[in-house]
């Protein structure tokens, strides 16, 4: 073939092409090296240890990402030299047999029928001399490829995207605790001795729904819409925010507990920002279920959106449950209204389970999303594969509803009401007191093994000096 042909191999390719190339994905790379370089160094210094751990996770999906494109471009003339019978690639298939010549087009079936002699070429017609066929073709393993690096790249930019605006619904909370904080300590405020109407008070008129099964049926209605409106007010930041110090650090009433809220949710943003062995097992079972007519992806938008709508609702009415722990019990008290964290509000005792779940959601959506550019980047938006628009506007609906939901309702609630757990997180410390603490720990630690060994040293040693006396001992007693 002459130079500039489709399948010309290096041999026939001008070198100026090839080092211009080489030019451009090196720039590339080096400057998002840089980019993550100089990012990580910004964060260290504004001491945003858990928004540089998150970092670092991001450049573990890259690395992640670079291997699986290693082994892709390196197995690849072994996987289409993988032959099977021609029947078993007949079953299953996202697009009908039928539909295939209608949906390409010339272009993309001159494409196609160049990219097959390259992989007959490639294979050496190892599979035809068989009579079989591949089971990978090399196009469909170059799409293969592109759609993972497209989901991680998506997954990434969704979960930042929630955090950040998450975080700035959340940071939109400071005034409130700037006024706590000042009315806590203005002098008329704390000498005046006052008596709590449990009845009367706001977090109580805005959460307790009365009493018995007519009220627990309440209860989980009133907290289901409380998610699309409003879902945390002053009243209630309030009531969890002392219930928390009074449980936690009685002794620090200034406790700065927006701060410390602020903090915790960045530390586990580093867990929702990786993408976990599991969920790649979904990634594996769902395209395993893409199959023509069975419209999968249209129903599995539905499981990330009744999963959140699941997790907001329990959040929600984890509040209405510590209010009603205090109505319940008393009609007046003396001072503030506290209530009373605690892990048995949550799911199994174990609040960490609702940071799965958003893991979970919006790795799902994000993979909703991803499918969809993938396929209309990949193949065009009238492919067979996309189906039809009712199935395709509905989920991209849902996407949305998910990312603004999760944002704005979901991540703010499980940034407060997680805090009402039995346990508080090590966010409560400050980064310097964090690593005092591990470094006082790790003194301790280093003590007590040199403390053991001097023991055991000093034991030995008095063994020894005791054989030695004995020694002396019986060696004056034998008679001579």
């Amino acid at each position: 073939m002459s130079g500039g042909e489709e399948g010309d191999t290096l041999e026939f390719t001008p070198t100026w092409v090839v080092a211009a190339v080489c030019t451009v994905i090196v720039a590339i790379s080096l400057a998002a090296e840089r980019l993550i370089h100089y990012t990580g160094k910004y964060l260290k210094k504004k001491n945003q240890k858990p928004l540089y751990e998150a970092l670092q996770k991001v450049k573990e999906e890259l690395m992640l990402l670079g291997f699986i494109s290693l082994l892709l471009t390196v197995l690849q003339s072994s996987i289409v030299k993988i032959c099977v019978p021609k029947d078993v690639v007949m079953h299953l298939l996202p697009c009908s047999l039928s539909e295939a010549p209608s949906h390409a087009s010339p272009e993309s079936q001159h494409h196609r029928r160049l990219l097959a002699e390259e992989e007959a070429a490639a294979a050496g017609g190892y599979c035809t001399a068989k009579h079989k066929v591949p089971l990978l073709s090399l196009e469909a393993l170059h799409h293969l490829h592109i759609f993972i690096f497209i989901l991680a790249i998506v997954h990434v930019t969704f979960s930042l995207l929630t955090v950040v605006f998450g975080g700035a619904k959340i940071r939109q909370w400071k005034h409130w605790e700037d006024s706590i904080a000042k009315a806590n300590y203005e002098t008329a405020h704390v000498l005046k001795p006052r008596v709590t109407h449990v009845q009367q008070h706001d977090f109580i008129r805005d959460r307790f729904v009365g009493m018995g099964k007519r009220s627990a049926i309440f209860g989980w209605m009133h907290s289901f819409f409380k998610q699309f409106y409003g879902s945390v007010s002053k009243s209630d930041y309030a009531a969890l925010r002392l219930g928390f110090i009074m449980t936690h650090c009685k002794q620090n009433p200034k406790f700065n507990f927006h701060k410390y809220m602020i903090r915790a949710l960045e530390d586990d943003f580093k867990t929702v920002v990786g993408i976990s062995w599991y969920l790649w097992v979904f990634v594996v079972i769902f395209l395993f279920l893409n199959v023509n007519g069975w419209h999968t992806y249209f129903w599995i938008a539905f499981i990330p959106f009744v999963l959140l709508i699941a997790v907001g609702t329990k959040l929600e009415h984890i509040i209405i449950q510590l209010a009603h722990e205090v109505a319940e019990k008393h009609v007046a008290i003396e001072g503030e209204l506290v209530v009373q964290p605690s892990d048995d509000h949550f799911w199994f005792k174990r609040p960490q389970i609702v940071l799965v779940l958003i893991h979970f959601i919006l790795f799902q959506n994000a993979f909703e999303i991803a499918f969809f550019f993938w396929i209309l980047v990949q193949y065009g938006f009238n492919s067979c594969i996309m189906g039809q628009v009712g199935f395709i506007v509905p989920r991209l609906v849902i996407g949305v509803i998910i990312q603004v939901l999760c944002s704005y309702s979901t991540l703010p609630l499980y940034a407060l009401v997680t805090q009402m757990g039995t346990h508080f997180k090590k966010s409560i410390f400050d980064e310097h007191i964090q690593v005092g603490l591990l470094g006082w720990a790790s003194k301790v630690k280093m003590k007590r093994g040199l403390k053991a060994a001097t023991d055991a040293g000093t034991s030995i040693e008095g063994s020894t000096v005791r054989l030695q006396m004995s020694g002396i001992n019986q060696k004056e007693t034998t008679p001579t």
